[in-house]
């Protein structure tokens, strides 16, 4: 008992800053970006329609990014899209060719995932993390 009088409660760690999220989404998108292939115009798309100078600026130095709300729910869903791909499909590049193959499943209707993401709503990119979510077999 002696020691457990003695010991040090553990130092906590710091939350993660709003910066912190936006830089590490940010590279976190931009090496997604190249898995997926995806052109400057996607990739601009899918993070909410910044402009231009602002988006190369942002993956000129993610580390000065100050993303707001609607720009880190879009990185997280992407990068939740990304998990479970990696998940479901382990060979990376079936994983990363399957946003852009098309598909009959109701929610994409024919078209591709990446289609779908690009009609620029948020709700489109949740429709695809539902869609994975459920073919993993978790929650939809």
């Amino acid at each position: 008992m002696a020691n457990a009088a003695q010991a040090v409660p553990a130092p906590r760690s710091k939350a993660p800053t709003a910066a912190d999220m936006s830089a590490a989404g940010l590279r976190a998108f931009f090496r997604i970006a190249t898995d997926w292939d995806l052109t400057t115009e996607e990739q601009i798309t899918l993070l909410g329609s910044p402009g231009r100078s602002t988006f190369f600026n942002w993956k000129r130095t993610p580390a000065s990014a100050r993303l707001g709300r609607d720009t880190l729910e879009r990185l997280s869903l992407l990068l939740g899209i990304y998990k479970a791909l990696q998940i479901l499909l382990p060979q990376p590049a079936a994983a990363d060719g399957w946003v852009k193959r098309p598909n009959s499943a109701p929610p994409f209707g024919g078209r591709s995932a990446l289609d779908r993401m690009l009609a620029g709503n948020i709700s489109d990119l949740v429709a695809v993390r539902q869609y994975l979510d459920a073919m993993r077999g978790g929650w939809a």
